[in-house]
Order: structure tokens, then C-alpha cells, then sequence
């Protein structure tokens, strides 16, 4: 007994003087008050913005590592540490990564994309892009892309929903003849006959635009397939750009073509979506590119009211809902819908519904009263975070 408690005793020290003999490790202080400054600054949502950076020390001093597609932030980071005198390695990896070989544009080519959390079909879904979408193409996990979307939300897409472009092809594309699909859902189709689909479409899908048949356009697809789409499901996309004039009444009926479309964590598209993916698709109709999140989209536009006094609303208005803040625990926003008008807000909650700030209607919504924090104005704001795509041309 004794010689196996010598032996077990020989190994764990063994493990012990081999740990300590780690040439690298960890370094919580004195910088990581430093990595949260600077991440404060540059990267306070995770969600659009990437620095995932730490500082771990080797036997000739320190060694920089991890990844971030925020150059800016990175140079602070070495700046600060020269200052100090701290002599270092740089091996943090500068997002879109070289390996792309200059690819770093991408379209999604299907109808509807459904991005991941994580680079897995398991992983949450963090949201969608639909046809013809522009994103940025950071680096490449085996069958999985990290991208950015026009409203800069970081997600990964599977080799199905993407084809990549070098900037010079995306140019051309963006150059190129387009439509966009403006039908709540419907499909394109490998002849006029409509006897075979090639794929179904929702809202907002945008192709480049071969020619035209007397009843049909014919379009080509990211990814090179070609269809035939009904002309009165359609629309030039700069004919439909130069007309964008978005009002709260235009709001209000695009709203209104998604009713009954069902809830979907994640979803942005007519074939689901959530509550901020239905305002933000709402908006998008109408020309206008807002944030992803309730949480993101809370903080964009004018205040309008937070004390219940709906006359002061109008039809647009985006409202949020959650718990407010308290001695102990912060504000958190969970919910959102638009206002339409007569005491009433169209929201996703378990579907596209319509729902009523009056204890008289037969919509009533305590629940939702309840736990109501404020109203924003975003139509007409200027905000950054906002794009209007007459101003500014990502998809042309």
C-alpha cells in the first residue's frame, strides 16, 4: 500500500512541476482592466463587432492572440502596451482572414438563409438573410462562413446559403441590372410554363436581371441558376428604390400583408420571424435597414414617450416592452411592435398579430400593457445606426 501511495505522490508532483513549467499562460492582470476598456470602446455588442483578444505570457515576454475584424481597436491595444514599455508578440488574426484569398464579399443565393450562433446546424438561430443580400465574409470554419449583414449582426452561414465574391465581382454585381421580389411569398420557375419550380421566394429577394419575357423576368441567381419570375410579383430594383418614400401609412400596409405569418426565433423573412426581425423586415420593405435586436433597435431613434400616453404616438412608432430597471437589476427589452393607430400595435408573438392598448377591445393585451417601457420614432430619424437605402446604395 505504501509503495502505491509513494507512486501516486511521485506523479502528482510530476504534474505539478510540469504546470509550473508551462511557457505560457494566462495573464489576467495588470491587462485585462486594459482588454475591457478597449472592447468597451470598440466592441460593446458582441453581436456586430469582434474582439476576442487576450494577452498570455511566454518566457521572452508576452504574447498577443485571438482575433477581431477591428483594426482600429487592435492598434489601440498595441499602442498602449508600447507605451508602457511591455515588450510583445502580435499574433492576433485581423478579420476577413487572408486565407479567403481576397473572397472576402459574399451574396446569399437562396431564398431564405438561416444564420448560426455557432458554425453548426444545432447553434442557436441568430437570424436570416434573405436572396441577393450582400454580407461581408470574414473567415471560413470547414463548411461554415462567419459573416456581417448590411446591419453589421456577425453570424455563421453553411455553404448552401453562400457563394463568395472577390470586391472587384461584387462590383459588378452590384453594377448589374436587378429586381427584387415583392410578393409576401411565392417562387420562380424554369420556364414560363410554371411546370417546374427552382425555388421558392419570399419578400425582399433581390436578382440580377437577364432579360424580359412579356409576362416574366428572367433572372439569374447568385449562384448562376436561372428562372423565370412574374412580372407582377416583381419589380426593378431601382425603380423600386427611387420610389421609396417610406410613411407611417406605407408602414402600416406593408405590416399588414404578414398577418398570421408564424413566430420563429431568429427569423427575419416572411416564412417566419420574430418580433424584432418583423419590425426590422417591415422597415426593410419600405427602403430602410435597422438594427436586428429589440435590445439594438431600442436604442435608435427619437424618445417619444415611456409614461403609457399613446395619443402621443403615431402610426410607425416602434414600442418596447420588458422589465424595467431596478435598485438591483438593469433594464432588459424583450419585446417589440409598431404602432398602426386607434390604440392598436402590430406584433410577432406566436404570430403576426394585432393587438390593443384598450381595456375595451376584444384585442386587449394586458399582458403586453403590463410590461410596456417606452416608444421610439425611427421613420425620418437621423441615426447611424439606421440605413436608408436611397442614401445608401447596399444592394446597388
Amino acid at each position: 500500500m505504501n509503495k502505491k501511495w509513494n507512486q501516486l505522490i511521485i506523479v502528482v508532483l510530476v504534474l505539478l512541476v510540469f504546470a509550473s513549467c508551462t511557457t505560457e499562460k494566462k495573464v489576467e492582470n495588470p491587462f485585462k482592466e486594459l482588454l475591457a476598456s478597449i472592447k468597451k470602446e470598440y466592441a460593446p455588442d458582441k453581436r456586430v463587432a469582434l474582439f476576442n483578444v487576450e494577452v498570455v505570457a511566454d518566457n521572452e515576454g508576452y504574447v498577443l492572440k485571438g482575433e477581431s475584424n477591428l483594426p482600429e481597436a487592435v492598434a489601440t491595444l498595441k499602442s498602449q502596451l508600447k507605451s508602457d514599455n511591455i515588450v510583445f508578440k502580435d499574433s492576433i488574426a485581423i478579420l476577413p482572414s487572408k486565407k479567403l484569398k481576397g473572397k472576402t464579399k459574399g451574396l446569399i443565393t437562396i431564398s431564405v438563409a438561416n444564420l448560426r450562433s455557432k458554425p453548426k446546424h444545432s447553434a442557436e438561430l441568430a437570424t436570416q438573410a434573405t436572396l441577393g443580400t450582400p454580407v461581408n465574409v470574414l473567415k471560413q470554419e470547414g463548411e461554415w462562413t462567419l459573416i456581417q449583414t448590411p446591419d453589421k449582426y456577425l453570424s455563421w452561414v453553411d455553404a448552401g446559403g453562400i457563394v463568395f465574391r472577390t470586391l472587384s465581382e461584387f462590383n459588378q454585381w452590384k453594377a448589374s441590372k436587378k429586381i427584387i421580389y415583392t410578393k409576401t411569398y411565392g417562387h420562380s420557375y424554369v420556364s414560363t410554363t410554371k411546370n417546374q419550380v427552382v425555388s421558392d421566394l419570399v419578400a425582399g429577394n433581390i436578382f440580377e436581371l437577364l432579360k424580359e419575357e412579356p409576362a416574366f423576368y428572367v433572372v439569374k441567381y447568385p449562384d448562376g441558376r436561372q428562372a423565370y419570375v412574374s412580372k407582377n410579383e416583381a419589380v426593378y430594383y431601382d425603380v423600386w428604390l427611387e420610389q421609396l418614400n417610406p410613411t407611417k401609412e406605407a408602414l402600416v400596409t406593408t405590416s399588414k400583408t404578414m398577418m398570421g405569418v408564424p413566430y420563429l426565433w431568429g427569423g427575419t423573412s416572411t416564412k417566419g420571424m420574430d418580433c424584432s426581425g418583423f419590425t426590422k423586415t417591415i422597415y426593410f420593405l419600405n427602403g430602410m435597414v435597422i438594427p436586428r435586436d429589440a435590445s439594438q433597435q431600442v436604442h435608435t431613434g427619437l424618445q417619444i414617450d415611456e409614461d403609457k400616453n399613446f395619443d402621443k404616438l403615431e402610426q410607425g412608432d416602434l414600442l418596447f416592452f420588458g422589465r424595467k430597471a431596478t435598485d438591483s437589476t438593469t433594464e432588459k427589452v424583450v419585446h417589440v411592435g409598431m404602432w398602426i393607430g386607434n390604440n392598436q400595435f402590430i406584433h410577432a408573438a406566436g404570430q403576426v398579430r394585432i393587438s390593443s392598448m384598450d381595456p375595451a377591445a376584444d384585442n386587449y393585451d394586458p399582458y403586453n400593457l403590463n410590461r410596456y417601457l417606452r416608444t421610439k420614432r425611427i421613420l425620418k430619424a437621423a441615426d447611424k445606426d439606421l440605413i436608408h437605402l436611397r442614401q445608401t446604395p447596399v444592394f446597388k
